[in-house]
């Protein structure tokens, strides 16, 4: 069976935000998407028009992979390298408002659930991630075939 361990990550990434994008109702962009920075390290918005639903695809492989998570852990994911001008760089964590109504449209579908120390995956949100990863790793050619 093919989990979400066996495939590269940008490339179930892709398949899931584009489901979302697709097919899920309860995973909508709000419509302050169009106007904020992701953290304030960034200097602008996202040049992606669907960026809210790659973030979504993102936060739910990492859920499944670090097991539960809180919103902190996950604003220290998402965060980066602020430049200060001539001073030296600082890391800054990624936007808290956004990862809480990422979680919170996860949760609406099903895909994740909250407990005691954090959100985990649901056994719908786990099955979900499978069936894509058996999906994606059909679409990648076989490297034995090309090797000499």
């Amino acid at each position: 069976m093919v989990t979400v361990y066996d495939v590269p990550a940008d490339l179930l990434i892709k398949h899931v935000s584009d489901d979302f994008y697709n097919k899920n109702d309860k995973i909508k962009a709000p419509e302050w998407s169009n106007f904020v920075k992701t953290g304030v390290h960034k200097e602008r918005k996202p040049d992606s028009i669907d960026w809210w639903y790659i973030r979504c695809a993102a936060v739910l492989r990492r859920i499944y992979i670090d097991g539960p998570v809180g919103v902190s852990s996950l604003r220290t994911f998402y965060g980066g390298k602020k430049d200060n001008g001539v001073n030296p760089e600082k890391f800054r964590k990624g936007s808290g408002s956004i990862i809480r109504e990422v979680l919170h449209q996860l949760e609406e579908a099903g895909y994740v659930k909250k407990v005691e120390s954090g959100r985990v995956i649901t056994p719908q949100g786990m099955s979900f991630l499978d069936k894509s990863s058996t999906e994606v790793i059909k679409d990648i050619p076989k490297l034995e075939k090309y090797q000499t």
